[in-house]
């Protein structure tokens, strides 16, 4: 475990297993949201859960994002309590669906444009009128589906760069989402990229979130799974991180 200690408001990041996490609240993420709009540069937001942590062991596409991630947030049960593992509990996780509604949040009060971009045909349309009608002022200036292959991937940046938008929120799965905002950051110019999964499904109303008591009880991951089975998958590698961390530390 390596710990760099908070200098000039930078969060605290610690190391899980070889992959970098912020010890971060939400409000420290907001603020952080904050300063990277005031910059000039692409900041890559990535909300990391237990499944990326193990995949960027032995994934060079995993390992990219979090090398390219300004800010790596705890998205999960399992991370949040490996940071207490390694001396630097925070009271909860930092997750892509909560984060999304502080960026239109921010967007509402600062006139910071917002593309959505992934989930499949007319989600994150969905998605985003139920979110400007929440947050009367967030402007979400263009929206596409996801489904559309690498080779387009340029073709998509610059629609992104001509919408305007500062923010740009990616619905695609990692790490295809985080790597679609790095690589084409030099085209859409946007001052924050964000991978957020499932989140335009959650926000239009075509998945439920998890019940209050799954939320707190930290088992929302078994509600979403019990949902899409296809998660499953990620699900497996949640015993070898249990094991890993239990080992290291």
């Amino acid at each position: 475990m390596s710990q760099t200690p908070i200098s000039q408001g930078e969060p605290e990041r610690i190391e899980i297993l070889g992959m970098p996490v912020h010890r971060v609240t939400m409000d420290q993420t907001v603020t952080l949201l904050g300063r990277f709009l005031d910059g000039d540069q692409t900041h890559l937001v990535l909300t990391a859960d237990s499944n990326a942590v193990i995949c960027g062991s032995t994934d060079d596409g995993y390992r990219r994002m979090f090398e390219g991630a300004s800010l790596i947030t705890p998205d999960s049960a399992g991370v949040v309590w490996a940071l207490g593992r390694y001396g630097a509990s925070v009271p909860s996780r930092v997750s892509g669906v909560d984060v999304l509604e502080k960026i239109c949040e921010i967007s509402a009060e600062r006139g910071a444009k917002i593309a959505f971009v992934g989930a499949a045909p007319g989600v994150a349309q969905s998605a985003a009128d139920q979110l400007m009608a929440r947050f009367p002022g967030c402007e979400i200036v263009y929206v596409r589906d996801g489904y559309f292959e690498p080779h387009d991937d340029e073709s998509v940046a610059f629609d992104i760069a001509a919408s305007g938008a500062e923010i740009l929120c990616v619905a695609m799965g990692m790490p295809r989402q985080e790597l679609f905002i790095l690589d084409t950051a030099a085209i859409t110019k946007v001052k924050i990229g964000i991978g957020v999964g499932g989140s335009f499904d959650v926000h239009s109303g075509q998945v439920k979130r998890a019940p209050g008591i799954i939320q707190k009880l930290r088992l929302e991951w078994l509600w979403r799974t019990l949902l899409n089975p296809k998660k499953l998958a990620k699900v497996k590698n949640l015993p070898l991180f249990y094991w890993r961390v239990r080992k290291a530390t």
